[in-house]
């Protein structure tokens, strides 16, 4: 028999489906002994059977299904009538004798809160907190009934409808419980979080608290005193002044006082009630084995708590201890790739790189090199480094490295051996030190440009020789020592030219007081890798600029059938010869293209279309390559410029020559090192997805980008036959795992408490009212802004300025039509900061939420000198 009601007492986590969220957490924690007021639970089988009363509903949820979030007037019509027709009907006599019993036998002289519990609300993704109403001090078996079905109608009120909407929950298969309590009459109420809800530091307890009922506090009526304890220690106390109280009628019902003068400055709670609170909480907290929204209360000294629900907001933690600190680095922000990835892509991370340096969270990769930070010397190194990389990652970990409790923190077996790190080093520095002073420039071209092509030819070699669980054993040891490769075999070469620049940079300062001719200097580098693939796509442009039939073929193509179909257009074949000989060179690239299982132009061609016909749009044939031309012009003359600010110095005249030599020929390999490790993913990537069509005739895969949601070590189990588990219920769970990734933000830096940390930018000689970042590229634009959050089909016309929250190679193609360049993530050293500079145009990276505060359209002006933006009109 369906139970209609059920006690407290009777209830743990696992009657969620029959009592709701709210409910099931009551029980449990009533049943851990936890001081939680009595009561019971009017079970969703009375609900359903309520409903069933109805004749309308089948046609009203027929509405709701048709509706959409943002039709918020017709949400409020439906919901409306929903709500009138449901109070309305009566309670069936089985449901109405059942609550009555429970409520003579719980005592029928109290005062109650009625509370809806939805079976969608207080879960671990989903609170839905607030969605349904609450109704206080009910005394009364007609108050109680009357009570009931508000609360039933409850779930159909206009916020809870857009929702269940917007979070794709089926309004049929979200049921409603009642939570029937008996009031507390509490001097002081309050909301506890177990966790940090602003910074989310896991070891910090924050507790708002207020007088008499806490529905002052959470309707707003009223500002809380605000506690934090960490470490049984009480860190912040802020005494507000409470104005109003909410208390409890002895007739029932609520009222709502004000406070004398006196009441409004006292605190609310005693320093003893706190810490016995924030110790209740983390009891209940590890009850739960996660942090915790908790509401309470606290009667003649005696606290209670009357709900508990996850906290949903916090940013996910990797899986390591919280002490002793360490601080992690978001491996996607000095990528330029903030999206959540799948865990194939998690997976080959971790064999690329050292496994104890990279930790996993909320679909991220996050880097941890706390050891490194804990050494003096080598920890202005990294700041030095992180301030190339990503301006806001540096004022957050030097915030963090400055704290006492930080370096008190550092026990011998966190630290890493600085002379294992100088025996690692050392013949790459040495080999680079020889090349900076006296190497042969054009034989150090000529030897990456060899070990590039021979790199690439050898791990398709060793691809395509084998199959099945041998090739995924090969793609394994391929991934394991290309970081290993890259440092003994190009990074030498790559060294140099930073090394130069960083020189040239001290000497151009002091003798022309800014970086003006640094920045000129910059300009047009050659044997840069991805500023050649910029230039090989104007040429495509230019080519396609010609060939209007082939034009309108690319419109409409299909990336199946893209090669074929061009050799039926006129023009096409050339053209597809062009474009393969592209596609071979740089096809492995895409946006995001750290993550495997992004989409690479090798196999979404068309993913180029809206670069090149951007590039027709916005340039004059050949002015891509005009452009470059004039900008070695400037590098040349900037050198001479140089050259005779140090006239009459003999030996800094000398250097100063070898050091610009060095930085013209070897300063653009910076970006040769990704472009090798890209290049081995991508003929991996091939061998895995081959791999995964024939598990798909197998049956064991639905589709080949299965693979994308399988670990590397199980693609192996499953090939060799000894995978255990349901692989399409993996699957599907990790498909939803991944849905909510996506969702989250990922912090720039977190310590392994869960603290974010976020230190703004300074505002010296910034105007008023300017959207403040990182000045990366010299210069001052003005035109229109084209916020853009994905670039494989946006366009931009000449004169728009691209806003985006990141870039990387696969963004490329858009620089050439962009005036100036907007990014929410990078630094001085990032692909975007690199590029912009060569082509001469402003950037300013490191803009917080510059996609949100700057509107498409908006006319703005970007100034590259200073680094910051003014939205004109």
């Amino acid at each position: 028999m369906k139970p209609y009601v059920l006690f407290f007492h009777q209830i743990d986590r696992s009657s969620l489906p029959y009592v709701g969220g709210k409910g099931a957490n009551l029980g449990e924690m009533t049943q851990a002994g936890f001081p939680v007021p009595g009561g019971f639970c009017i079970t969703t089988h009375a609900y359903n059977d309520f409903l069933q009363t109805s004749t309308e509903m089948d046609s009203y949820f027929a509405e709701l299904d048709r509706l959409e979030p943002l039709q918020l007037e017709q949400v409020h019509q439906i919901g409306e009538r929903i709500r009138t027709h449901l109070q309305q009907l009566s309670i069936p006599s089985p449901i109405m004798d059942a609550v009555i019993q429970a409520w003579t036998k719980e005592g029928s002289e109290n005062f109650y809160a009625i509370r809806s519990s939805a079976t969608a609300e207080d879960l671990p993704n989903a609170s839905f907190a607030g969605q349904q109403d609450t109704y206080l001090n009910v005394r009364g078996r007609e108050e109680l009934l009357q009570h009931v079905k508000h609360c039933w109608a409850s779930l159909f009120t206009d916020r809870a409808i857009v929702y269940r909407a917007k979070n794709g929950f089926d309004h049929r298969e979200v049921y409603l419980s009642i939570v029937v309590q008996q009031m507390v009459i509490p001097d002081t109420s309050g909301i506890m979080f177990t966790a940090d809800p602003v910074n989310g530091n896991r070891a910090v307890v924050s507790i708002d608290a207020s007088f008499g009922l806490g529905e002052a506090l959470v309707s707003g009526q009223v500002t809380a005193d605000l506690y934090k304890v960490k470490n049984n220690q009480i860190i912040d106390k802020k005494i507000s002044k409470k104005k109003l109280a909410i208390y409890a009628l002895p007739e029932g019902g609520t009222v709502t006082k004000e406070l004398s003068a006196q009441m409004q400055e006292r605190q609310a709670l005693t320093d003893k009630q706190i810490m016995e609170l924030a110790a209740l909480g983390k009891k209940i907290e590890r009850h739960y084995g996660a942090p915790q929204d908790i509401e309470f209360c606290v009667a003649d000294d005696e606290l209670f708590i009357v709900q508990s629900r996850p906290i949903t907001t916090l940013y996910p933690l990797p899986d390591i201890p919280q002490r002793p600190l360490r601080i992690l680095l978001s491996f996607g922000h000095a990528q330029m790739m903030t999206n959540a990835m799948k865990p194939l892509g998690l997976s080959v991370l971790h064999h690329i790189f050292p496994s104890n340096l990279l930790k996993a969270a909320g679909g991220r990769i996050f880097g941890d090199i706390t050891g490194i930070l804990h050494h003096k010397i080598a920890r202005k190194g990294v700041l030095a480094l992180l301030g190339n990389v990503d301006e806001g990652m540096n004022r957050s970990v030097d915030a963090i490295v400055s704290r006492p409790e930080f370096l008190e923190d550092n026990p011998s077996s966190q630290s890493i051996s600085l002379s294992s790190v100088r025996k690692m080093a050392a013949p790459v520095v040495g080999k680079a030190w020889n090349i900076l002073r006296a190497g042969d420039l054009e034989a150090a071209i000529a030897e990456v440009e060899r070990y590039t092509l021979e790199y690439r030819e050898s791990v398709k070699r060793s691809l395509h020789r084998k199959h099945g669980a041998e090739r995924i054993l090969i793609v394994q040891e391929q991934l394991g020592h290309v970081l290993r490769d890259i440092i003994n075999n190009v990074i030498p070469y790559v060294w140099p030219g930073l090394v130069s620049n960083a020189l040239l940079k001290k000497t151009i300062i002091r003798r022309f007081g800014d970086e003006a001719e640094l920045n000129k200097l910059n300009k047009s580098l050659p044997h840069n890798v991805t500023s050649d693939m910029g230039l090989e796509l104007g040429d495509l442009a230019d080519m396609l600029r010609e060939l209007p039939e082939v034009q309108q073929y690319l419109k409409q193509a299909d990336d199946r059938t893209f090669y074929s179909g061009l050799d039926r257009v006129p023009g096409g074949e050339a053209y597809r010869h062009a474009f393969a000989k592209f596609i071979d060179k740089y096809g492995m690239r895409c946006p995001g293209e750290i993550d495997m299982t992004s989409l690479r132009w090798y196999e979404a061609p068309t993913q180029l279309n809206s670069a090149l016909f951007s590039h027709i749009h916005s340039h004059r044939p050949g002015e891509h390559r005009q452009r470059f031309a004039e900008g070695k012009k400037e590098a040349e003359s900037a050198s001479h410029a140089i050259l005779d600010s140090v006239k009459g110095d003999y030996f800094k005249a000398k250097i100063t020559k070898r050091l610009i030599s060095v930085y013209r020929h070897l300063g653009g390999l910076r970006e040769q090192h990704k472009y090798i490790l890209i290049t081995a993913m991508g003929e991996c990537k091939k061998a895995i997805i081959e791999e995964a069509e024939t598990l798909v005739q197998k049956g064991h895969l639905s589709q080949a980008d299965d693979v994308y949601f399988l670990e590397l070590s199980e693609l192996l189990d499953i090939l060799l036959g000894r995978f255990e588990g349901n692989l399409s219920q993996l699957i599907a769970q990790r498909k939803e795992e991944f849905q909510r990734y996506q969702g989250l933000k990922p912090p720039r830096v977190m310590t392994s408490e869960g603290e974010i940390v976020i230190v703004p930018p300074k505002k010296d000689n910034i105007p008023e009212g300017t959207i403040i970042g990182s000045p990366v590229s010299a210069g001052i634009a003005e035109g229109i802004a084209r916020v853009i959050l994905r670039p494989e089909n946006a366009m931009l016309k000449e004169g728009e300025i691209l806003v985006a929250p990141h870039t990387d190679p696969g963004w490329t193609p858009l620089f050439q039509s962009a005036v100036a360049v907007i990014t929410e993530v990078g630094g001085l050293m990032t692909h975007g900061s690199v590029v912009a500079r060569e082509y001469g145009i402003p950037a300013v990276v490191g803009v917080d939420d510059a996609t949100t505060l700057i509107k498409d359209g908006d006319r703005i002006r970007v100034n590259g000198d200073l680094g910051y933006i003014e939205i004109l009109s």
